[in-house]
């Protein structure tokens, strides 16, 4: 559990993010604060080093001297896809989180586990703002460590979602999923796929996590009225949709840099299937009202994200504050 490292700095681990932070608070945290933030904070380019031909490190600084987020925070990513065959995760992080008034070391968070919470919630957001009301399927594409939390921000920000269905390449994996998660909540129901193609003819929300480098879901399959959410690729190389799934669809972004990381609308770009202009609006101009979200219950909607240091450091304001007003953060 979470313990001070001297008097003021504390380490959060993974136990102790799960014990203060649910997804529903996230989410509404995010809608509340992302507008002012947006602004407020400024978040460099994040830096990527090749640390191997294959693996990676990442640094994703941010930082705000606004009085209601007076932080620094810089997040540690190594990616090493290799890990999967070791059963070991391919993603591995670390959260500091400094004083933007003082300089101090506030708090070193499990960085892995909140970029798990803060990369659902976002997703979860996107789907309060793009998905039918009345959405009762949602279809999980992966069964890695990402799929459980986008099904449990989808559920909280669609309570009415009464089945999930599970796609993963090994089928025991979906299989493994569907009975931590059955049970769990109520009303809902679980079951695993073996055929991508059906699943996602009948989801209302087609949610996907996967380091796939070929297209998955195929834009024919998807009904009227559905909402494809992209979470998985972040380089050229990656890809989770098909070219037609994002001619269909109005296509959201949650920031600047998914138009030049997602292999999908980078892929769309060059073969002039869709151009930039297309894009209709990121998360925080959903949020504003500055563009408008579904518009009727026939058109499909797509949002792709990559992640932002911003949305980090609003997750660490959460983690942290909660945690040192908790009557157990001094023990």
């Amino acid at each position: 559990m979470a313990t001070p490292v001297n008097h003021s700095t504390f380490f959060i681990d993974a136990a102790a993010l799960r014990s203060i932070l649910t997804h529903k608070t996230l989410i509404n945290h995010f809608e509340t604060t992302l507008p002012t933030a947006s602004s407020a904070v400024e978040s460099p380019i994040r830096h990527s080093h090749q640390t191997s031909p294959s693996s990676s490190l990442l640094l994703m600084p941010s930082f705000s001297a606004s009085s209601s987020l007076p932080y620094i925070g810089v997040k540690l990513v190594t990616y090493h896809p290799s890990n999967s065959s070791a059963k070991l995760p391919v993603i591995h992080a670390n959260y500091t989180l400094f004083s933007s008034v003082t300089g101090q070391t506030l708090a070193s968070i499990d960085g892995s586990e909140m970029t798990l919470y803060r990369t659902a919630c976002v997703s979860g957001l996107a789907a309060r703002y793009l998905s039918r009301e009345d959405s009762r399927t949602l279809v999980m594409v992966g069964a890695g460590a990402m799929a459980p939390h986008l099904i449990r921000a989808h559920l909280s920000a669609r309570p009415g979602l009464d089945k999930v269905i599970i796609w993963n390449r090994t089928v025991e994996k979906a299989m493994a999923l569907v009975e931590m998660l059955e049970g769990g909540f109520e009303g809902v129901s679980f079951e695993s796929s073996g055929c991508l193609d059906e699943a996602v003819r009948v989801g209302d929300i087609v949610s996907c996590a996967t380091n796939s480098e070929v297209a998955l879901v195929m834009g024919k399959e998807l009904k009227r009225g559905a909402h494809l959410d992209l979470v998985g690729s972040f380089k050229h190389s990656m890809k989770e949709c098909d070219d037609e799934a994002i001619r269909r669809g109005r296509v959201f972004i949650d920031n600047e840099a998914a138009l030049v990381e997602s292999g999908e609308l980078l892929g769309a770009f060059e073969r002039g299937v869709i151009c930039r202009d297309d894009i209709v609006g990121n998360l925080v101009e959903l949020i504003r009202g500055d563009k408008a979200g579904r518009k009727d219950s026939t058109e499909i909607t797509i949002f792709k994200s990559v992640g932002s240091a911003l949305v980090d450091l609003l997750c660490a304001q959460l983690v942290y504050e909660s945690y040192k007003n908790a009557p157990t953060s001094s023990t």
